[in-house]
């Protein structure tokens, strides 16, 4: 007598790998799933490289350092063979835009004005992995926008958008406000039909740009973008761009605002990314007066909070120079003995917009009898031109 080992559940009834994943994804709080093969031949690499070769990337020096095990995802693990792309929708409950109409308060990118999405979304992928392994065997590992791994290219390809002319991910379903984050499986997963590019001959995020960072339609100079400028750049802000940023203070979210896919966009449905209200629409002056305590309390949990107070009052005293109130004046004024060099030289900037050329030559005249830096005192040359 012989014993069968062949799984008596007809096959009709069997439920696929795919689908148990996409269930299981769904119950721990991702808003879409999709696979994809992640040892199939793309373009993706190639444009980072020509990215790189043009300098578009500015000071992220790790996009060069890194270049070549981004460039494919079994270039930075072998063994990959399928990832898993997941979506988190962090859609705002209110206009990002109208808080630009509102000179005295600070603009901050949606994605930071809640908790850090790394930690939200990268504990939900662990135990996602972690089901998988037990599920189904294999190996795994995690990303969630902290590795060598170029993530929209490969969320396009496995079907949960497709990177829209603004070169960020655009989601049917959730317009331009999706997080991503993946998980690679050395497992044999079938994958989802690629996202296919419905931008048509829209032009809305380019037209939007306040900075021009948009050479072409699906490329971006880094260098004139006000994320990169307010987050990335250490140092002055440069001339060109300090009156483009108006009261943009952490990131930017005009192309993404502008999208008119976002009409079919909600609001999203996770409490630890909602935004706190204090976030919402600041006053600069508060954030022109915080400490480095001061700083750390306020953005506690928060994505701001890497990129540390001096560079950060920085972004909120160009704000204060773009106020045109000159009733801002002692703001920037009260910064101008700050023990961080990139905050003096961003408060003479803000002055020069506020007071008239007689009180600042006044005031230059004091400041560089004191003043030992060099691009400090740079600044109050280039602005008494």
């Amino acid at each position: 007598m012989t014993t069968s080992t062949s799984d008596p559940t007809p096959a009709s009834t069997k439920v696929s790998p795919e689908t148990l994943i996409r269930q299981e994804a769904l119950r721990l709080g991702f808003d879409d799933c999709r696979l994809a093969r992640a040892d199939q031949p793309w373009a993706a690499g190639e444009r980072l490289f020509d990215f790189i070769a043009k300098g578009r990337h500015g000071q992220m020096s790790w996009m060069e350092t890194t270049a070549e095990r981004r460039a494919h995802p079994q270039a930075m693990w072998p063994g990959a063979r399928s990832a898993v792309l997941l979506g988190m929708n962090y859609g705002p409950d209110h206009d990002p835009r109208a808080v630009l109409d509102h000179p005295d308060r600070g603009a901050i990118s949606v994605y930071a004005q809640g908790s850090d999405y790394h930690e939200v979304i990268k504990k939900r992928l662990k135990q996602l992995a972690g089901w998988m392994v037990q599920r189904f065997g294999g190996e795994v590992k995690v990303f969630v926008d902290t590795a060598p791994l170029l993530e929209k290219p490969l969320a396009e390809a496995a079907g949960l958008g497709w990177q829209g002319k603004h070169t960020n991910l655009v989601s049917r379903q959730f317009g331009s406000w999706l997080f991503i984050g993946s998980v690679l499986t050395s497992l044999d997963l079938a994958a989802d039909p690629p996202g296919e590019d419905a931008c048509g001959s829209c032009r809305a995020c380019q037209d939007a740009c306040p900075t021009q960072a948009f050479p072409a339609p699906y490329q971006l100079d880094a260098r004139r973008c006000i994320s990169y400028l307010t987050i990335e750049l250490s140092g002055p802000i440069p001339q060109a761009f300090r009156q483009a940023l108006g009261n943009r203070i952490y990131g930017c979210d005009d192309c993404l605002a502008v999208c008119p896919w976002n009409k079919f966009a909600q609001s999203g449905r996770e409490a630890k990314l909602a935004a706190r209200e204090a976030l919402k629409a600041p006053r600069l002056a508060d954030l022109a007066a915080l400490d480095d305590a001061g700083f750390r309390a306020l953005f506690t949990q928060s994505p701001v909070k890497r990129l540390g107070r001096d560079r950060f009052v920085r972004n909120v005293l160009y704000a204060v120079g773009n106020s045109a109130d000159p009733q801002m004046a002692p703001v920037a004024r009260q910064r101008l003995e700050d023990s961080a060099p990139v905050v003096r030289g961003a408060a003479v900037w803000a002055l020069s917009q506020l007071v008239s050329p007689e009180a600042f030559a006044a005031e230059r005249s004091r400041a560089l009898a004191v003043e030992t830096d060099p691009q400090v005192r740079a600044e109050w040359d280039a602005a008494a031109l």
